[in-house]
């Protein structure tokens, strides 16, 4: 029996999700398998490679969107899974505001980013 889940997501861009997890310092890999309980295995797009024996994956949908893929309870084991996750998630929307205002005819904008923790 499988202990891993799946969530959607509303990530859409692999290079600025690879770029956010790196800003946190968390290795990545890609096209390789997320690690689950007891030696389970998963294949995913981009793999965050954590501390333990757990990972998180992402899998691109026919939407372009990414579905989170992971063993929950194994991350939770050593890490806050929802502060993690959120940490992810945050990152990535920074990043991804941060490119879309440097793409062309907004190089004039005025922008003010304002992050809530």
């Amino acid at each position: 029996m499988s202990h891993f889940s799946t969530l959607r997501t509303k990530i859409t861009d692999a290079e600025i999700l690879k770029a956010s997890l790196r800003d946190l310092g968390i290795s990545v890999k890609t096209d390789a398998d997320v690690r689950g309980y007891n030696g389970q295995r998963v294949r995913s797009d981009i793999v965050a490679v954590l501390e333990g024996e757990y990972d998180l994956g992402w899998s691109r949908n026919a939407d372009g969107t990414f579905d989170l893929i992971a063993d929950l309870w194994g991350v939770a084991k050593k890490h806050n899974q929802t502060e993690l996750i959120n940490s992810i998630n945050q990152k990535y929307a920074i990043n991804k505001t941060l490119a879309e205002v440097k793409r062309p005819g907004l190089q004039n904008a005025n922008v003010k980013l304002v992050v809530h923790s």
